[in-house]
């Protein structure tokens, strides 16, 4: 139902009692009478649920108390000024919508988010807010929900918001609409993707000892690229004295959260040097779904990383490694055991890597110029183009059930229509809290007093839009909240902007050696069957690496248990006609 319209069927309520929570498994419901416009009364049954009730005096549903899941991305954690996130965001919310709103946050581990939000979900129980009424969800976690009926279809409502006037890339949300039209997903920013970042001090040690390579362009190719790897095998690096340390073949070229993320699209991010043109899930090509764990690619980049983890090139802890664990492994001030190189988010996450260095006394005689941006290899250039650009993660509302969109049109209008707004509610989204994580009052701070190398002095004068120091960590200085402005399909209005060298470079970085990834896909069968089939080929790529089997004998043994089920899955991806960007 279309905003407009909305208020239009609440004009005239008679209700006897609130309406308290509920989602789809849930069985209550409560009958209100509506008048519509033309003046036609008429009887619907709206669902209990914890999120709102009807206003009798205004006739329209509000919004009381909203509950809403988030992973990582959402960076005003509880211990990193959340709870000031919260009170001004209910206080510009309750401002633009004429009520009170309560947020409440279920921040949820990274690690487990998929896990928790299908329990959540499935096992909710109405009226004590463990139901969500929206969630953030990646690509491929919407593609699986999409056909549940667990998310509500905003399409007329992202169609009349107010933002629509404001938003520069509407391709990122038309893109995701199913071919009737629906839609079941808001992304408030475009995907962003994964770079290969190289230490530049161990990059000039290979470079010294090396012919032909000069700069971190000249390693163009897979086998230049592995060459370096090797390298780093043996690296000297610097002692807290500042002593080379030999360190006997206990550094390793490379680290990621696992060999392949098969749970996660776009899957390659984090290995794309060893997967190359290999795409281990169902993807289009040449116009047509394949399944690409069954490929020959797919067979090459698994025996291309068995080969380097039995060389000791990949450090072993990549099989059980997360995202944080690689990444503070790989910055630790013990880099005796650490690697030359990561893979891992463009723009905003070449400062905070570089910081994290900072902070842990790494190469600080490089200052901001520790990292260097490994352009993408020729292989990759070759099949697909450059570095994957993901799907927008996105944010979905819950579906209630009950036939009507009183109660999910107004979360939107609470949530996502004012996360939008330009102005005072999308510069909490985009920056935090006032006075808390950015001010635009005069004042001056110093990171690192204690430290003559690392000390720094910040001033600025009165009006001056500015990031203060992070509230857990004075000694770094706050970047951004859950919206990355350079990634935000509609700018906000008020000219707060952050002048930060450092991730204009890795912006421009990834805009330049980018392509986007493959569309996640959505059918009935793989739904059904992902959980397993995930769990298998997690398996078996990990028994490859680590030598159990060849390649080949993995794929054979794939496809002996799954190929009829791949077969029905490609046959009903075709069947639907979806249009999909390709590979090249």
């Amino acid at each position: 139902m279309k905003k407009r319209l909305v208020s239009l069927l609440m004009s005239t309520v008679m209700v006897a009692g609130t309406l308290t929570a509920c989602g789809p498994q849930a069985g209550g419901t409560t009958e209100v009478t509506v008048t519509d416009e033309e003046g036609n009364e008429q009887t619907v049954n709206v669902a209990e649920t914890q999120t709102g009730e009807v206003n009798e005096e205004t006739g329209t549903y509000e919004v009381k108390d909203l509950y809403i899941v988030v992973d990582g991305t959402l960076t005003a954690t509880v211990d990193n000024g959340q709870d000031a996130f919260i009170e001004q965001w209910e206080e510009a919310v309750g401002e633009k919508l004429g009520h009170e709103v309560h947020l409440h946050i279920n921040q949820v581990d990274h690690s487990d988010y998929a896990n928790t939000v299908s329990r959540l979900l499935t096992t909710g129980e109405p009226g004590d807010g463990s139901f969500p009424d929206a969630m953030i969800m990646s690509a491929s976690m919407y593609r699986d929900y999409m056909n549940t009926g667990y998310l509500w279809d905003m399409a007329d409502a992202y169609d009349n918001a107010e933002f629509q006037s404001r938003i520069e890339i509407p391709s990122i949300n038309l893109n995701m609409r199913t071919a009737d039209g629906k839609q079941y997903g808001f992304a408030p920013t475009y995907g962003n993707g994964c770079v290969t970042y190289v230490k530049a001090s161990w990059f000039e040690q290979y470079a010294a000892a090396t012919d032909g390579i000069d700069k971190i362009e000249d390693i163009d190719t897979f086998d230049e690229y592995y060459d370096m790897l090797k390298f780093f095998k043996d690296v000297k690096v610097q002692d807290a004295d500042g002593n080379e340390v030999q360190t006997g073949g206990k550094t390793y070229g490379v680290v990621a959260a696992g060999f392949g993320k098969l749970d996660e699209a776009p899957y390659i991010n984090y290995m794309p040097e060893f997967w190359q043109g290999a795409y281990p899930s169902f993807y289009q090509k040449d116009g047509v779904w394949v399944d690409g764990f069954a490929e020959d690619a797919t067979v090459e980049a698994l025996d291309r990383m068995a080969v380097a983890y039995a060389d000791g090139v990949i450090d072993p802890d990549t099989e059980d490694f997360g995202t944080k664990q690689a990444r503070e492994k790989w910055f630790s001030n013990d880099q005796t055991t650490s690697e030359g190189v990561f893979t891992y988010w463009a723009g905003t996450w070449l400062r905070t890597l570089t910081d994290n260095m900072s902070k842990q006394g790494v190469d600080d005689d490089l200052g901001d110029d520790r990292l260097l941006q490994l352009p993408p290899i020729k292989e990759i250039k070759d099949t697909w183009g450059g570095y994957l650009n993901r799907e927008a993660p996105v944010w979905v509302i819950s579906d209630d059930g009950d036939d009507n969109s009183l109660r999910e049109q107004a979360i939107f209008d609470a949530l996502f229509e004012t996360m939008l707004d330009g102005d005072r509610v999308q510069t909490l989204w985009t920056y935090g809290a006032e006075d808390v994580h950015w001010s635009t009052k005069a004042e001056s701070f110093t990171t690192n007093p204690d430290d003559p190398e690392k000390k720094k002095d910040y001033e600025y004068a009165d009006g001056e839009f500015h990031l203060k120091q992070t509230p857990n960590d004075p000694n770094s200085v706050w970047k951004k909240n859950h919206l990355d402005p350079a990634l935000t399909i509609a700018p906000l209005t008020n000219g707060f902007v952050t002048d930060d060298p450092l991730i204009d470079e890795g912006n421009q970085f990834f805009t330049a050696n980018c392509v986007d990834a493959p569309t996640a896909p959505s059918c009935q069968t793989l739904t059904d069957n992902l959980e397993a089939l995930t769990t298998d080929k997690t398996t078996l790529m990990i028994e490859v690496v680590t030598g159990e089997k060849t390649g080949e004998e993995a794929i054979a043994e794939y496809n002996d248990k799954w190929g009829d089920v791949s077969k029905q899955i490609v046959d009903e991806l075709n069947a639907q006609g979806t249009e999909a960007p390709e590979a090249k």
